[in-house]
């Protein structure tokens, strides 16, 4: 049976992607919180009947590409971003011969869990 993922982290190499990981998460949360002023400006200036473009537009774009460049990070090591607000993460994995996530939260020290791909963050069970 073929595998759903092409790359497969050990715990030790998913640990020592954390600080990156942390760090572009940290990253994507600011340019999240840009994103949400920018739309709120730029949905004002449309109820106004405003004109769009210039500066504001052009910060706008950028940030979107901000995020873009930051998700590819993840997407490229196939590191699942399963919730940004939370920083949970999933590196697919194998335990005990079966394809599985490890599962990481921000606020966690550590990769202590893991859970099957399909039963997700409530199926999660401790590592040994």
């Amino acid at each position: 049976m073929p595998f759903q993922f092409s790359k497969h982290y050990t715990r030790e190499e998913a640990r020592a992607l954390l600080p990156q990981v942390r760090q572009w998460l940290e990253e994507l949360n600011e340019q999240r919180r840009k994103l949400e002023k920018f739309d709120e400006r730029l949905t004002r200036l449309l109820g106004l009947g405003d004109d769009l473009g210039g500066d504001l537009v052009n910060r706008w774009v950028k940030c979107l590409g901000e995020i873009k460049g930051l998700l590819l990070k993840f997407q490229t090591r196939e590191i699942q971003v399963k919730d940004l607000e939370r920083g949970l993460i999933d590196f697919p994995a194998f335990v005990g011969g079966k394809e599985v996530f490890l599962c990481w939260e921000k606020d966690d020290e550590d990769i202590e869990y893991w859970h099957d791909l399909h039963t997700g963050y409530a199926g999660r069970e401790r590592l040994d």
